[in-house]
């Protein structure tokens, strides 16, 4: 796919993704205020509870931080838009469109998700700094630029390994039918071992050798903490090193994957 067009189809959804801008910024704001404040005041109690000063290695502060940065930084890495969207296009034939254009259906459908994914660096922005400053942050925990720069590279490849990832499993639906209950457990096992529902630092060390080993810790829980300046630099490149390997693997799954279930497809839909 020429690099042109994949910058086309990239600029055409997000402009799509705008178009409505009062339902887009509404569903931003109150999606964000609910989550983040459910695990605001989660976290206030079990701090207050348990009497501890720190959970995990963090402060109630710090915690809060910590989800500040999975929230937004999720926001960048996956997108519930395009989940499920190439399962439902080989369910239905709709597949068949994409055949037919002169560019791989890979790159065009990676195009149209990180299209998708622009408008999501707005609400990091915005809300990043607004509760940034809310928590009143002390300036020994704040990010610094550099922080800001690795934890960006971190979710560039994790958007991709994310992407790779959903891919295999949407294409499934060349054996299935319904390919949903799949989606729930990839969403699931990515959220528990990923860091998303609570910090890896909480699991016994025994796990977390495991969970550093899996691709899921690259989602949401290394760039959060890379970005909070938990993470050495010679951490952050054997973390990159080891994410592009299971990229690597897993695009070469998704390309076995798709040639297998080009076999099967028929473009007839339901």
């Amino acid at each position: 796919m020429r690099p042109r067009l994949f910058l086309q189809v990239l600029s055409l959804e997000a402009r799509t993704r705008m178009s409505y801008r009062v339902d887009f910024w509404l569903n931003a704001i109150v999606g964000f205020l609910v989550e983040f404040g459910v695990i605001w005041f989660l976290w206030t109690a079990m701090f207050q509870e348990s009497g501890r000063e720190l959970i995990g290695g963090y402060s109630r502060k710090g915690m809060a931080v910590y989800y500040l940065a999975v929230i937004l930084l999720g926001k960048l890495v996956r997108t519930n838009r395009f989940e499920g969207a190439v399962s439902n296009e080989i369910y239905e034939g709709g597949l068949n469109r994409y055949l037919l254009f002169p560019a791989s259906y890979f790159p065009f459908k990676y195009a149209q998700h990180i299209g998708n994914l622009g408008p999501a660096v707005l609400q990091f922005l915005l809300f990043g700094t607004v509760t940034f400053f809310w928590l009143d942050v002390p300036a020994s925990q704040a990010p610094t630029l550099a922080g800001v720069g690795m934890a960006l590279v971190c979710v560039g490849f994790a958007n991709l390994l994310y992407y790779l990832l959903d891919y295999v499993i949407q294409l499934v639906a060349f054996w299935a039918d319904n390919v949903w209950s799949l989606d729930v457990g990839k969403w699931f096992l990515a959220s528990l071992l990923g860091g998303y529902m609570v910090p890896l630092t909480i699991f016994p060390d025994g796990v977390r050798k495991v969970l550093h080993l899996l691709p899921f810790r690259f989602f949401f829980d290394f760039p959060a903490r890379v970005l909070l300046g938990r993470v050495s630099p010679a951490e952050w490149a054997q973390g990159l090193a080891l994410a592009a390997g299971w990229c690597i693997l897993l695009a070469l799954l998704a390309r076995a994957v798709w040639r297998r279930g080009r076999l099967r497809y028929t473009g007839v839909g339901i």
